[in-house]
């Protein structure tokens, strides 16, 4: 094969890569940002963190071999960057500010407020949860993850997913029952 048919052949592939990298971001997006949110990602770091899991998956598009689920490996990335963002943050000291709450759906405005009430109550509860134990539990109760698939994406044995979820049971059940306590007593603050 001459230098210029490598050539073609090469850009083509590269082409490929590219579109296969554009068929994963229009096909999982959804469920990445979903993800970024159940993992603690500020609201207002969402698209930044989006745009950065698929900057990683673009570089280590070659790495993915099929063992997994891809969604079990975007998830893995996801969390990864969540981390680093957290580092990040608390190296500059940043402070996490509340976003003006986002404008009404006109169709069902009662629902529209139901769901934003029951995100914030959720985003509160998870946020009382230690990291590691916040990830294993949304990776595990909320994308459906199994123990093995968790243990792998986070480098831990089975046995320390296990103990991590049941310490995320127990957290989040106090976390809720704490913030319960304090709607039911008209008071912000814990």
């Amino acid at each position: 094969m001459n230098i210029a048919v490598r050539a073609l052949a090469g850009a083509a592939g590269a082409e490929q890569e590219a579109l296969d990298v554009d068929r994963v971001y229009g096909e999982h997006a959804d469920f990445v940002w979903r993800s970024l949110q159940r993992l603690g990602a500020p609201e207002a770091d969402l698209e930044d963190l989006l745009q950065e899991v698929f900057v990683v998956v673009h570089r280590k598009r070659a790495s993915f071999d099929g063992r997994s689920k891809l969604t079990t490996w975007l998830f893995g990335i996801a969390l990864r960057v969540v981390r680093a963002h957290r580092r990040r943050a608390r190296f500059r000291r940043e402070r996490a500010t509340a976003l003006p709450p986002e404008g009404v759906d006109r169709r069902t405005p009662e629902r529209e407020a139901e769901t934003r009430q029951a995100q914030r109550r959720l985003a509160q509860v998870l946020d009382a949860l230690e990291p590691q134990r916040r990830a294993t539990f949304v990776m595990f109760e909320v994308e459906g993850l199994p123990t093995r698939a968790i243990a792998e994406l986070t480098g831990v044995p089975v046995g320390t997913v296990h103990s991590r979820l049941h310490l995320a049971r127990r957290d989040f059940a106090r976390a809720l029952t704490r913030l319960e306590k304090r709607e039911r007593h008209g008071g912000r603050h814990g």
